[in-house]
């Protein structure tokens, strides 16, 4: 018989994924777009999409780690 998961495994997968979407997100953006400049001013909607991914991917599995 299938064992079932923990909710708290379950939870930090999802914030393990979401730290993932967010790195994956910030990198396919750069490879498309062919910029890296860090201070473009035309980046800001990829920088707040990256950050709040990826910050919330953080806390969630410092919250829900063993």
């Amino acid at each position: 018989m299938a064992e079932v998961q923990s909710p708290r495994r379950i939870a930090f997968a999802f914030y393990a994924l979401l730290f993932l979407a967010g790195v994956s997100f910030y990198l396919i953006w750069g490879f498309y777009y062919g910029a890296w400049n860090l201070f473009a001013a035309d980046w800001i909607g990829a920088y707040s999409v990256t950050v709040v991914l990826v910050g919330f991917g953080i806390v969630g599995m410092l919250l829900y780690r063993k």
